[in-house]
């Protein structure tokens, strides 16, 4: 399908033109988790780097802060800031809980849903995946091999991220380690739902790792520790952005 068809698919459904949004790609998305390097005015810090960094090159990037400190932020940057993660309920009684609303309200684009360190249930996800859409906002679901990528394309999702579990957080690249993964996570994901975007993830920390991942298909990456917790976070998203 050629480019200009995607796009217009991408448009369609996060109805461009009215309140939806879109992430640019290619893309890197940085997951800052719970570490202790991305608390507090450590986590401004590293928002305030990306959105640097993105001007600075004309790169996309896009941060998922840690949950507490989502508002805040996405108040400070002009670059697209997500949740980590969301529960499948309405608004209401439900105590220590985040609904999608509480997530836009945030001034939050979307969210991560079902990274490999906080699954949910086949039925939760396609709640959030609908719902998302039908509020404007973006999801990024993570899927861990690709049958599972090509059974979550079926939802129609704005993004996939494969990662495969046993590399995250190890510095061994999937785009390197497992170059098969991504290629076919890919092709076979695009060829349900053309309009997805598909990231790879787990192990990604520079430059090279990122330049392969595009090579092989991918629109972007999502990563958390190879900048969250590098000595130099700015020189480490400088070296990444270099593979787009």
């Amino acid at each position: 399908m050629e480019m200009m068809a995607v796009e217009e698919i991408r448009e369609e459904r996060m109805g461009i033109g009215g309140e939806g949004v879109k992430l640019e790609t290619p893309v890197i998305v940085l997951n800052e988790k719970a570490y202790a390097e991305s608390m507090g005015e450590k986590g401004f810090e590293l928002a305030e780097i990306c959105e640097e960094v993105a001007v600075e090159k004309g790169v996309n990037i896009a941060i998922c802060p840690q949950q507490v400190e989502l508002a805040m932020i996405a108040s400070m940057v002009n670059i697209p800031c997500f949740a980590q993660h969301v529960d499948a309920v309405e608004p209401g009684s439900h105590t220590g809980f985040v609904t999608l609303e509480s997530v836009k309200e945030s001034g939050g684009k979307g969210s991560l849903v079902n990274h490999s360190e906080h699954r949910l249930k086949i039925a939760e996800i396609d709640y959030i995946i609908k719902k998302a859409a039908r509020l404007n906002l973006l999801t990024i679901v993570c899927t861990n091999n690709i049958a599972v990528s090509k059974a979550v394309a079926e939802m129609k999702p704005y993004a996939i991220a494969v990662e495969p579990p046993e590399l995250i957080g190890t510095g061994r690249a999937v785009s390197k380690v497992d170059p098969g993964i991504v290629e076919n996570t890919v092709r076979e994901v695009k060829q349900v739902d053309a309009g997805s975007v598909v990231l790879c993830g787990a192990g990604v920390t520079n430059g090279e790792d990122v330049r392969a991942a595009i090579e092989l298909g991918a629109d972007g990456v999502l990563l958390a520790s190879g900048v969250v917790k590098a000595k130099d976070p700015r020189a480490a998203l400088l070296d990444l952005v270099s593979g787009l």
